[in-house]
């Protein structure tokens, strides 16, 4: 169904995340992976999800003087939101460590924003689930960091994973979004620019 509405156009996803990869590939549309490297950082004053729009957009830039007439650029970005302060990736099995202990007996937030960018248009499109856990013990914390190694992932953990399956007591939102990508909100926006005049 989207695909015949696309056909038209050429899908560009700027995302190496494997997750992402899939999830697009489930809407049933065809699309090319591309990856430039970007710094990604953002102004201290950006707060929640400012944070993930703001990266989502930049990741775009390095793109921009390339796209085509077709062209549909995919940029994302996701980050954990916690007592008021966003969690990244971590470097270091310590780090993650200090960022699933935090997220142990409580309720946060993972943003995922997008941004669409055409040769003549850009919209950022964010969700917000809210994901509660269960009290963590260290042993199941240091068994998901050694078995899993989540250092490509915000906040230190993926969902979909051995840590999301025995710890999330409560998830509030897109369980999509938490893995990174809203898929529902990623199909209505392609909708919508199907439809824009060319």
């Amino acid at each position: 169904m989207l695909a015949e509405k696309l056909k038209h156009h050429n899908i560009i996803l700027a995302s190496g995340s494997p997750r992402r990869q899939e999830l697009l590939k489930n809407l049933g549309i065809s699309f090319s992976v591309k990856l430039k490297s970007v710094k990604e950082d953002y102004p201290p004053r950006l707060t929640h999800f400012e944070i993930s729009d703001y990266l989502s957009q930049l990741k775009a830039l390095p793109y921009k003087k390339e796209l085509q007439e077709n062209d549909i650029l995919i940029t994302s970005d996701t980050i954990v939101w916690h007592k008021n302060e966003a969690l990244g990736k971590p470097k270091t099995a310590s780090e993650a460590f200090k960022m699933l202990q935090s997220l142990s007996n409580t309720t946060h937030e993972v943003i995922t924003s997008v941004c669409f960018t055409t040769t003549n248009y850009e919209k950022t499109i964010n969700a917000v689930t809210k994901v509660t856990f269960k009290a963590l013990t260290d042993a199941e914390i240091n068994y998901y960091i050694n078995t899993f190694k989540p250092f490509d992932k915000a906040g230190a953990y993926g969902v979909q994973e051995w840590i999301g399956q025995i710890g999330v007591t409560k998830l509030e939102g897109s369980y999509y979004n938490v893995m990174g990508f809203p898929v529902n909100l990623v199909y209505k926006t392609l909708l919508e620019i199907s439809a824009l005049k060319r």
